[in-house]
């Protein structure tokens, strides 16, 4: 990918050095009635393309640093929520077995014959 960027530039300025050979003559700039500037038209091209660039380029940067904020933000947040999990006290004491009630599985307690989820046998609810 840097040679391709490599490449993309070489091309720019051998475009502008291009430009600017050929076009190498004075021109008088009006700014406001009693200011006039007298430039070359590879200098004003240069730099009336810079003047639009800028804004576009500092925008993109903001939008890149601030997503690069959120971005590191929330790998710190995964990173310490893994460290926490992996850092928690594990109980391994009598004592701290007895205090905490067990947690029956549903594997754990076979329904027993009798156990339904229909009414019950002598229920007249369903006449």
């Amino acid at each position: 990918m840097q040679i391709v960027r490599t490449i993309v530039w070489v091309l720019i300025l051998f475009a502008i050095l291009t430009f600017s050979f050929f076009n190498w003559e004075s021109v008088e700039v009006t700014l406001w009635d009693n200011l006039v500037l007298e430039t070359r038209i590879p200098a004003l091209v240069i730099i009336a393309f810079l003047l639009g660039l800028a804004p576009m380029w500092l925008y993109h940067r903001s939008v890149k640093w601030s997503l690069d904020r959120r971005i590191r933000s929330l790998e710190n947040s995964v990173k310490s929520n893994a460290l926490s999990k992996r850092h928690e006290p594990t109980s391994t004491s009598p004592a701290a077995a007895s205090a905490t009630p067990a947690v029956e599985k549903p594997g754990d307690n076979p329904a027993l014959a009798g156990d339904t989820l229909g009414p019950a046998e002598g229920d007249d609810s369903k006449q």
